[in-house]
């Protein structure tokens, strides 16, 4: 399920428009992104941290049908805002934002959480990887580097169960599958675009599409700190349906990948 965007922006995203090539001397334009959903105490302060640490971004908050002053919070602080009608789901907001991205010809989009956990000081690392040239996606790792607060053992035993499962399935390491904090270039976002994006939970399932898509990732080492109490969407019996749903979505993938030659990158 896509989320809903203006026709202007429908009909101008078009996935086969070949991507931006970079002039040389120039700053390639990127777009902080961050998927909101009642931040409005925390999501000032972020916006106007990633403006001051990196004044040559751009920031879009997209506001996922909040019911609090997040969009206000964002705007006041200097950030362009989308608001979605009502709450689509974390997976449908990040896609609005890529397709905003798209529309609006940004070459590299950082995408970050907007409860605290990724501090802006940590976007420097992706988006160092990115102009070396040598991946389509850079991924933030909170195991290769650290987190500064403690993981439920039952969480930390999923993300490492589900990066097991990745690793083997992409064939090279995968620590930290489930990580939001990531940098992407034109050629992600414009695959990214596609009706099979997940509304919800896009994690694992995301890196092995990318792998048989013939695009590159890697991860980074980040530090990540703790979000603030019972905002994790993880609560509630929503882990039941999060590891069905993966692993639901991560058989399909390889199947429909494996029975494919990959594309040459």
């Amino acid at each position: 399920m896509s989320p809903p965007v203006s026709p202007a922006l429908a009909d101008r995203s078009d996935p086969g428009r070949p991507a931006l090539r970079l002039v040389p001397g120039r700053p390639a334009r990127t777009l902080v992104l961050i998927p909101c959903l009642d931040e409005g105490p925390r999501i000032g302060d972020i916006v106007r941290r990633v403006r001051e640490l990196h004044p040559g971004l751009d920031v879009l908050v997209v506001d996922d049908g909040s019911g609090d002053d997040t969009a206000d919070a964002a705007r006041k602080a200097g950030a362009a805002v989308v608001r979605l009608p009502f709450n689509l789901g974390y997976g449908a907001a990040l896609q609005t934002g890529y397709k905003y991205a798209l529309e609006e010809g940004y070459e590299r989009v950082v995408q970050m959480d907007g409860d605290g956990q990724h501090p802006p000081e940590q976007i420097g690392p992706l988006l160092t990887l990115l102009d070396r040239g040598e991946v389509d996606l850079a991924v933030g790792s909170r195991f290769l580097g650290s987190a500064e607060y403690r993981i439920p053992a039952l969480r930390r035993l999923g993300i490492g169960f589900f990066g097991r499962i990745t690793s083997a399935l992409v064939h090279q390491p995968v620590t930290d599958p489930t990580s939001g904090l990531q940098a992407m270039n034109r050629a992600v976002l414009t695959f990214y675009q596609q009706d099979f994006y997940p509304w919800d939970y896009p994690d694992a399932d995301m890196l092995l599409r990318v792998h048989y898509a013939g695009l590159r990732f890697a991860e980074v080492p980040v530090v990540m700190l703790g979000g603030p109490p019972g905002k994790s969407m993880h609560r509630g019996m929503r882990p039941l349906y999060y590891v069905y749903k993966l692993l639901l979505s991560l058989a399909l993938t390889w199947l429909a990948g494996s029975a494919r030659p990959r594309r040459t990158p």
